[in-house]
Parts: structure tokens; C-alpha cells; sequence
């Protein structure tokens, strides 16, 4: 499989990752999970990746200040982010951050493939 179609997961919940982890891989895809945004920052090599799905409340911060760390830092990774607590004011945050999508959980595979696949063909 070609780094092409590597995604990078973040989220606390370690069922949760390992879900998505067997999705990706079952719609053709590899992926690099981690559990915080500091193994992630510790992992680097954001050039490899065609995306970046993060969680919104991870236990080591907010995964939208994730994504504005990661922009001051000159890394433009597009983002789809995933949360369990959706509200207006975090859904505008997101969406101010810039991302591909924005999926509340439970969420479908195919609303977290579909994105991907957009990203892929160059349709974000």
C-alpha cells in the first residue's frame, strides 16, 4: 500500500481508534494511530498522510488547538474532526479551523470515507 493513502487517527478512546483503524483498512486504506496529540506531534512525517481524522476532546487537550499548533508550525494536513459532544460554539470553532469534515459519533463509515476519498481525488 503507497503512503498516498495513509491517514493518521487521533482519539483517547482506545475502541474507538481501533475502530476506525479496521474500517480504514477494510476500505483500502493504512493508517497511524495514536491515542494523544503528543504522540502525534512526536510522530511527525505529516507529509506521508492524506489526512488527519481528530478527535475534538482528547485527554492531553483540545484537538482543535491541535490543528492550530500544528498550522503555526507551517503543517497543512487537511482535518476531519470526530466528537461525542457536539454544540454549536465547538462545531464553529471546527469549521473556523478549517477541515474536510466534521462528524458527530456515532457516525456512519461511509460519512468518514467519503471525505477521504474527496481528498484523495482532489475534490476538498
Amino acid at each position: 500500500m503507497t503512503t498516498a493513502k495513509l491517514v493518521f487517527v487521533v482519539d483517547d478512546n482506545p475502541s474507538m481508534l481501533r475502530g476506525i483503524g479496521r474500517l480504514l483498512r477494510q476500505c483500502g486504506f493504512a493508517s497511524r494511530l495514536f491515542e494523544t496529540g503528543s504522540a502525534l506531534l512526536k510522530h511527525g512525517s505529516f507529509d506521508s498522510a492524506v489526512c488527519l481524522i481528530l478527535d475534538i476532546n482528547l485527554s492531553d487537550g483540545s484537538g482543535i488547538e491541535l490543528r492550530h499548533r500544528l498550522a503555526d508550525q507551517g503543517i497543512e494536513i487537511p482535518v476531519i474532526y470526530i466528537t461525542g459532544n457536539d454544540n454549536p460554539a465547538t462545531r464553529m470553532a471546527a469549521m473556523a479551523s478549517g477541515c474536510a469534515a466534521y462528524l458527530t459519533k456515532p457516525f456512519t463509515a461511509n460519512s468518514l470515507i467519503q471525505p477521504i476519498e474527496r481528498l484523495l481525488a482532489g475534490a476538498v
